[in-house]
């Protein structure tokens, strides 16, 4: 067998993977059926894959490789930091809610798998928070936001209100996954108050309202934290 036909057998055992274990779960999906839905012998899928968790871990590292290439790619077209985010949120929203067998499972499964596996999972997931965590610092180095803004807080709003489009989403529905990701980008960036009920964007206002980094614990010559 050529490398490329290897390869080509590896990436229909994991399409066939993800269809059914998105169909039956990956508790409920066999071996043999995924070998059966792939055209290979069941061997051929133990051989690359000792177990389906490690089947659920290949996914992973597959599709964070293609949407990292697909965000890097549509960010190139611009320099500006700011909207390099928004195109970065309009792959991410595009490549969710493109009906990808993958995406489905690795959102709404991945709590089912052992310890190990989740790990596994987990450091591939800090591997595309990396990217974006580069977009938002780049953002943040450039003046653009609020200096001080707690940045790891940024990011994880920004995806926990991307990924929820995928149990609303209708592909008939009045928006297209990149009007939303417009919508959630000027959301994030200006807020929701109307002008005369914003506070004015003082340093203060972040701080009191939790927006900023936290402060390292202070303490008292003997030891205890100040309150």
């Amino acid at each position: 067998m050529t490398k490329k036909a290897g390869a080509d057998t590896g990436d229909q055992v994991l399409t066939a993977a993800a269809k059914l274990f998105r169909e039956h779960g990956v508790a409920g999906a066999s071996i043999r059926a995924i070998a059966d839905a792939a055209g290979v012998l069941p061997g051929s899928v133990t051989y690359r894959y000792a177990t389906k968790e490690a089947l659920v871990v290949a996914l992973m590292q597959r599709a964070v490789a293609d949407i990292s290439s697909r965000v890097f790619e549509a960010i190139e077209v611009s320099s500006d930091p700011v909207e390099r985010l928004r195109l970065a949120m309009r792959v991410h929203l595009r490549t969710l809610l493109d009906g990808d067998d993958a995406v489905f499972v690795l959102l709404f499964d991945w709590q089912r798998l052992s310890p190990e596996s989740r790990a596994a999972l987990a450091h591939e997931r800090r591997r595309y928070d990396s990217i974006w965590d580069g977009l938002i610092y780049a953002a943040a180095a450039s003046g653009q936001l609020v200096d001080g803004l707690d940045l790891s807080l940024v990011r994880k709003f920004a995806f926990g209100a991307a990924n929820s489009v995928a149990f609303w989403y209708r592909a008939d529905g009045s928006r297209s996954p990149e009007e939303i990701a417009d919508a959630f980008s000027a959301l994030i960036g200006l807020g929701t108050l109307s002008e005369h009920s914003r506070p004015r964007p003082t340093i203060e206002t972040y701080e009191r309202m939790g927006a900023l980094r936290p402060h390292p614990a202070r303490t008292r010559g003997d030891g205890v934290a100040e309150r």
